[in-house]
């Protein structure tokens, strides 16, 4: 996690490098052979699968296949590495393991962090400085250079394209930045949270609501984890039976079994987890128990893909939910109903609520994007520009400028006083950009890829300037 000496909050970030063991470390202890986790492959599967809109066929699917591999592949060659360091520091605490099999799969990584009691310690700014790699990966002992390794990523990593060759066309508007600042210091690297990501193309999963504490996936539970202490606990866990403790109208009584969180939200006390069949939880983190259950839809599409939670003019605390099966949904918390429900010609993947309330930007399975009135659900404009799908999208504080992030590598600014074509385009190192967000005041936007980069641009000098946050790992 990383905070900025300067401006003390950005809830709304949390960056989560995954190998060796950070915020983003995707472990299943079954189920694996040779260190591949199939039972994460085929939770992605099943997600595609219920989803109509995709179109299967061998190609399609012998690439996904082969993203999930390298996805693997990647946090598990940094697993590797810093494991080859840990053994020659620990020989005679692995003889412990009473002759078992020292293989490097993410369970052993466990057990041995378990035998010696933590032995292998976070990485923190102090050893940063002093030259210590961010992730723990002993480059010196390796026979290969972090130069090398990176140059090898750029060049085997491949983005998934829903439209084909939707990258190629993309270069010639981007615009060139200043790389090399630094807005933001590494504080620390913490092995003890690992978190899950069941969806290859859905990634908010992990929220900040302070600058000490953070909240993810891991598994089938939310946890909360504190940069105070370095400690985590369980918020909520789905894996059995979860059932609202208040009566509410609406509300299912009968609650759920065994929840797959495709996308989470968490904004001052309050908690949505978005499920693959619809399903909506919430909990105030000051209550015990779960406050409301729901499920968006009984469409077989019905994926939730994305949450967003804001404070109404009127005080009370609403959400609105993105789903796969074309809908937009906003629920009002102070009387636990829904209160609205838009659909578009395409699943949506992403909506953002302008500063004022009155604005709705969508964007989902289609190159062009709409901006909406929040009320009425009409289209106002669309957004023409990007060349495939997009999964994110972000508004400037001020109101005037918002974001658009797309699998064609690209983030495109828009402005309000013209919307006929996207003011700047700025480009991905690696894949599609899957999360964007701005800092309170709005000084500086962040722009994550799916793996590898986080982009810190500085919105004052127009986005030419950025910090780029190099490590190696999903995000």
């Amino acid at each position: 996690m990383l905070a900025k000496p300067q401006d003390k909050d950005w809830p709304h970030l949390s960056l989560s490098p995954s190998p060796p063991s950070s915020l983003f470390a995707p472990r299943f202890a079954h189920w694996k052979v040779s260190g591949f986790d199939f039972r994460r492959l085929f939770f992605q599967l099943h997600a595609c699968l219920v989803n109509p809109n995709w179109k299967w066929n061998k190609p399609s699917l012998a690439f996904f296949v082969h993203q999930c591999m390298m996805s693997h592949e990647l946090a598990h060659d940094a697993d590797d590495m810093e494991e080859e360091y840990e053994m020659e520091d620990g020989d005679e605490d692995m003889e412990e393991l009473n002759g078992e099999d020292a293989c490097s799969s993410d369970s052993d990584i466990d057990d041995y962090d378990d035998l010696n009691n933590n032995k292998v310690q976070d990485t923190t700014a102090a050893q940063a400085r002093e030259g210590k790699d961010i992730q723990g990966i002993p480059w010196a002992r390796l026979s290969i250079t972090r130069e090398k390794y990176r140059e090898s990523r750029l060049e085997q990593y491949k983005n998934y394209e829903n439209i084909p060759h939707s990258t190629e066309g993309s270069d010639k508007e981007c615009q060139t930045t200043k790389k090399g600042e630094s807005y933001f210091d590494f504080r620390r690297n913490s092995r003890s949270v690992k978190s899950t990501i069941l969806h290859f193309q859905l990634r908010n999963l992990v929220w900040a609501t302070s600058k000490h504490d953070v909240y993810l996936m891991s598994h089938f539970s939310v946890m909360h984890w504190t940069s105070l202490t370095c400690t985590k606990s369980e918020v909520l866990n789905m894996e059995g039976h979860v059932a609202p403790c208040e009566k509410r109208p609406g509300s299912l009584f009968e609650g759920f079994t065994q929840t797959q969180v495709s996308t989470l939200a968490v904004k001052d006390n309050f908690l949505v987890a978005g499920g693959f069949q619809g399903e909506l939880i919430c909990k105030y983190l000051d209550r015990p128990g779960v406050s409301y259950c729901t499920r968006t839809t009984f469409d077989d599409n019905a994926i939730t893909n994305a949450v967003e939670i804001f404070t109404s003019s009127s005080g009370a605390v609403h959400f609105v939910a993105s789903n796969n099966d074309n809908g937009v949904r906003e629920y009002d918390m102070e009387i636990f109903q829904q209160t609205n429900h838009f659909r578009f010609p395409w699943p949506v993947n992403h909506t953002s609520l302008s500063p004022d309330g009155k604005l709705l930007i969508i964007v989902g399975d289609d190159p062009e994007g709409l901006l909406v009135d929040s009320r009425s659900g009409k289209s106002i404009t669309s957004l023409h520009g990007h060349l495939d799908y997009s999964f994110a999208s972000a508004w400037h504080p001020g109101g005037i400028t918002f974001a658009t992030g797309n699998q064609d590598k690209t983030c495109r600014i828009w402005d309000m006083r013209n919307l006929s074509k996207s003011v700047t385009t700025l480009k991905g190192n690696l894949g599609a950009i899957r999360s964007l967000h701005y800092t309170s005041d709005g000084r500086f936007m962040a722009m994550a890829e799916p793996a590898d980069f986080v982009h810190v641009f500085d919105t004052q000098s127009g986005y030419e300037k950025e910090q780029e946050i190099d490590f190696f790992g999903e995000i």
